[in-house]
């Protein structure tokens, strides 16, 4: 699972740790290095279009360091906090408080016998702050959002085998899978899957899909088997999306839990929130 580097509350932590091992600072020909200067600016830009009413990002006090070569060396950490306003619980209402900004890095340097350059967007980070309540695990949050996110599984994980196996199958082989067309293609390698949260689009998902797999092998009813589906009931791509590009398959009841407490798991692990995209990797 991609780790998305949560900050706590409603701030987040960028560090710079730019540095090279074994720098000599010394004169060579016309250059003396103990006058050469590396600099580095950072800067941010909210995204409204992406964002919830009113969002506002508070910068730290200090962006900008400009330091002598061998300052670098000898002190290459340094670290800024970003924070947005908290303006309490209102995700009841719709407003997650969501803030989608970037942050950028300028870098540039400079010596006295040559002519200073400098590199405008050298680097530069996407992130967002939410208040999204307890769909989000912790109520609010900040996450680096341009972090591929993957859920994983084993296939020798013998607690999801049947489920890996399933999304395995799906993915990679979906000729073995019911419903059962030429040209069938699932997503969730290469292209992503994306979370859906809303309770009656899950069910409606869920309904379809169980309709599915009674229509296949019967009535299972009083047996251990459940109906498990890929993509996911909590996705925008589950079997009601229309294009009939899903998986159903019985499997274990229990292994059939254990997929979904691991699925909810990697959601409030990363902070995935509804429309959020994901990856799935199964390993063997």
């Amino acid at each position: 699972m991609g780790h998305r580097g949560l900050g706590g509350g409603r701030a987040i932590r960028r560090g710079s740790r730019r540095r090279c091992r074994h720098i000599h600072v010394q004169t060579a020909g016309d250059e003396d290095a103990t006058r050469w200067t590396i600099g580095q600016s950072y800067r941010t830009a909210v995204h409204t279009g992406t964002s919830d009413p009113n969002p506002q990002v508070t910068d730290p006090a200090t962006i900008k360091r400009e330091e002598l070569l061998g300052v670098w060396d000898t002190t290459p950490h340094w670290y800024l906090t970003y924070t947005s306003p908290d303006n309490g619980p209102q995700h009841s209402t719709g407003n997650q408080q969501r803030v989608a900004a970037m942050i950028h890095l300028d870098l540039f340097v400079d010596s006295p016998n040559a002519t200073s350059h400098s590199e405008v967007d050298a680097y530069r980070s996407r992130i967002r702050f939410d208040y999204a309540g307890p769909v989000a695990g912790k109520h609010k949050g900040t996450v680096f959002s341009d972090a591929r996110v993957k859920l994983v599984m084993s296939r020798k994980d013998p607690a999801v085998n049947e489920s890996a196996l399933h999304i395995y199958d799906a993915i990679k082989r979906p000729s073995r899978t019911f419903p059962s067309f030429l040209g069938k293609l699932i997503p969730g390698e290469k292209k992503p899957l994306h979370r859906l949260v809303d309770p009656e689009k899950q069910r409606k998902n869920r309904e379809k899909s169980i309709k599915m797999c009674n229509s296949i092998w019967g009535d299972y009813s009083g047996t251990r088997l459940e109906c498990d589906e890929y993509p996911f009931a909590s996705t925008q791509e589950g079997s009601t999306k229309g294009d009939n590009k899903y998986s159903v398959r019985l499997i274990e009841g229990t292994d059939n839990g254990a997929g979904g407490n691991m699925l909810n798991s990697m959601f409030t692990l990363n902070r995935v929130l509804d429309g959020d995209p994901f990856y799935v990797k199964i390993t063997s």
